[in-house]
């Protein structure tokens, strides 16, 4: 087992992630082992089939940027999701292709209103198991170019 987990690729607490399907690039995210869905700040535009699926229109909002990226993805769910302060929230869950370093692989991401939060994205332990091996005292660990010693310096 142990040389399995070594074997994995390690993230620290926050990573850049890529949403490529969505357009969405180098997003800062923050990896939470303790929240089990991946949560992505996004606002429900419509609810609409394609070809007999289910998708959602959405928007990521980059206040600082002012810039608003319209989004589409397979609608798999509305869901009760459980936030941090312990209030059940219903979210609708996409699954969309997410890129950490060089590991792509297909995600369930929740919707939410995370504009008071520091990162636009958090990766939950859904999206890290078998995949990563975190170390919480490390940022940037599959950003090259970001990439630092100990501790929060970006």
């Amino acid at each position: 087992m142990s040389a399995k987990r070594n074997a994995l690729p390690v993230v620290g607490w926050r990573e850049l992630v890529h949403l490529p399907e969505l357009g969405l690039h180098a997003m800062p995210a923050k990896i939470d082992t303790g929240a089990r869905t991946s949560s992505l700040h996004g606002t429900v535009l419509e609810e609409f089939e394609r070809g007999g699926e289910k998708f959602v229109r959405f928007a990521v909002d980059f206040d600082q940027q002012h810039v608003r990226q319209v989004c589409e993805a397979v609608h798999v769910d509305i869901r009760g999701i459980t936030s941090s302060n312990g209030e059940t929230q219903r979210r609708y869950v996409i699954k969309t292709p997410m890129r950490i370093g060089d590991l792509e692989f297909r995600a369930e991401i929740s919707l939410a209103d995370r504009r008071d939060m520091k990162f636009p994205m958090l990766i939950g332990r859904s999206s890290l198991r078998r995949r990563f091996v975190v170390d919480s005292g490390y940022s940037w660990l599959q950003t090259p170019e970001r990439k630092t010693t100990k501790g929060h310096k970006p």
